[in-house]
C-alpha cells in the first residue's frame, strides 16, 4: 500500500463521490494530504469508498444532494469530524432524461435543476456560513462542456451546466476575496454516469477526440487539486475545459 503524505490541515467536502468524478477529486486530495468527507445516496457505496481513501483521511454521509437536511448534516459532520471545511467541490449530479426539449417533461426538468444547480448554492451557503466566511477556502463546482455548447439530447443537463457555470461567476463576485469559486467543465469521462455515451463504442467516441481517448476520474481529480491550491490563488470566477481537445473541432475545414 503507498504510504500517505503527512496532513496538509486542509479539509474539503466532496458531493456525489462515492465513485466516478467525485471519487477521482477526493483521491487526489487526499493524495496531497488533505481530509475530506465525501457524500453520495448509497450508504455501501460510500463505506466502500471510505476504506479506499483510508478510515483516518475521510469520512462519509449518505444523502441526497438536493435535500437541505442532508447539506446542513454534511457541513456538520466536516466541521465535528475536522473542525473547518477549506474546499467544496459540487460533483453532485443527475441526467434521468434522453430526448429533444420539445417532448421534456417539465418535472424531470425542475429534477435537473434542482440537483445539478439549486444543491450546488446550498452546499456552498452552509459551508461559507460554517466557515469560508471568516476562514477563506475555495469552491470547485463540476459542470460540463454540455454547458458551453449545445447536446442534442441531453439539453436539460446541459442547460443546468450552463446554469452552474453561471452560478460560479455569481458567486465568485459575491464571495470574494476570502473564497475563490472555479469551474471545471469535462467531456466525457469514463465513469458509470457517462456509461451511455461510448458503452460499446468506446474506440469510436474516443476516435473523434484529439488527444485520442476518453477522459477518466482522474484527469479531474487534477484539475480540481490544482483549482484548491496555492497555485491557483489568483484564478476566480473561471471555467476549466477539461475536454482531451474536442472543441478542437469545432473550426471549419
Amino acid at each position: 500500500m503507498t504510504e500517505l503524505p503527512a496532513l496538509s490541515g486542509k479539509v474539503a467536502l466532496v458531493t456525489g463521490a462515492s465513485r466516478g468524478i467525485g471519487y477521482g477529486v477526493a483521491e487526489a486530495l487526499v493524495a496531497r494530504g488533505d481530509r475530506v468527507v465525501i457524500t453520495g445516496r448509497g450508504e455501501d457505496a460510500l463505506k466502500e469508498a471510505v476504506e479506499r481513501l483510508g478510515a483516518d483521511r475521510a469520512v462519509y454521509v449518505a444523502g441526497k444532494a438536493h435535500d437541505e437536511a442532508h447539506q446542513a448534516v454534511a457541513v456538520e459532520r466536516a466541521m465535528d469530524a475536522f473542525g473547518r471545511v477549506d474546499y467544496l467541490v459540487n460533483n453532485a449530479g443527475t441526467n434521468p432524461v434522453f430526448g429533444p426539449l420539445a417532448d421534456l417533461d417539465l418535472g424531470v426538468a425542475r429534477k435537473v435543476f434542482e440537483t445539478n444547480v439549486i444543491s450546488a448554492l446550498g452546499f456552498a451557503q452552509k459551508t461559507w456560513h460554517a466557515w469560508q466566511k471568516d476562514n477563506g477556502g475555495a469552491i470547485v463546482n463540476i459542470a460540463s462542456v454540455a454547458g458551453i455548447a449545445p447536446s442534442p439530447f441531453i439539453a436539460a443537463y446541459g442547460v443546468s451546466k450552463a446554469a452552474m457555470i453561471n452560478l460560479t461567476q455569481q458567486m465568485a463576485h459575491e464571495f470574494a476575496p476570502k473564497v475563490r469559486v472555479n469551474a471545471i467543465a469535462p467531456a466525457v469521462v469514463k465513469t458509470k454516469f457517462a456509461q451511455a455515451l461510448y458503452e460499446g463504442r468506446e474506440a469510436e467516441a474516443a476516435a473523434s477526440y484529439p488527444l485520442g481517448r476518453l477522459g477518466v476520474p482522474s484527469d479531474i481529480g487534477g484539475a480540481a487539486a490544482f483549482l484548491t491550491s496555492e497555485q491557483s490563488d489568483w484564478i476566480t470566477g473561471q471555467t476549466l475545459v477539461v475536454d482531451g481537445g474536442i472543441f478542437l473541432n469545432a473550426g471549419v475545414g
